[in-house]
Parts: structure tokens; sequence; C-alpha cells
């Protein structure tokens, strides 16, 4: 096992935290924006407003793209398992 090996292990890794986090932050940050542009134009200054659409929007997306996700993290635990005779060596 190389330095180059585990750098593109890692690589992979992160990659795939990207992918299947990132529909959800995506959906957090345009919630949080329009709720935020939605409070400055009618000066309503209620802190907890922002969180229930936030939370709602969340959960939708999670349900949504919940099968993209286990899809991604199954197939890279299972390349990790069958390729772990390469690891150890």
């Amino acid at each position: 096992m190389n330095p180059q090996f585990i750098e593109g292990i890692a690589f992979e890794s992160l990659k795939l935290i990207l992918m299947v986090s990132g529909p959800t932050l995506v959906v957090a940050l345009v919630v949080g924006l329009a709720v935020s542009v939605f409070q400055a134009t009618t000066q309503i200054n209620e802190m907890t407003l922002a969180y229930i659409p936030k939370i709602v929007a969340i959960y939708v997306t999670l349900v949504a793209a919940a099968g993209f996700m286990i899809d991604r993290l199954m197939s890279f635990t299972s390349g990790i398992f069958s390729d772990f005779t390469r690891y150890i060596q």
C-alpha cells in the first residue's frame, strides 16, 4: 500500500461525502436564503421562523434522495470490502 493508493481512497471518500451531503446542503441554503429575504422584506424578526421551513425541506430532500444516497454508500462500501485484501498487504 503506497501513499498514492491511500490518497486515492481518501479522494474517493471525500467525493462521496460531497455527493451524498450536497443535495441537503443546497436545499438548506436555498430555503434559508428565501426565508431571510422574506424576513427582511416583511421585517419579521422571529428567530425560530427560519428553522421550521429548513427542517421540512431537508426532510423532504432526504426522503426524495434516499435511494440515490443509499445506492452510492452501498456501492462504495461494497467496493472497499471486496478489495479488502489489497488494503492489508
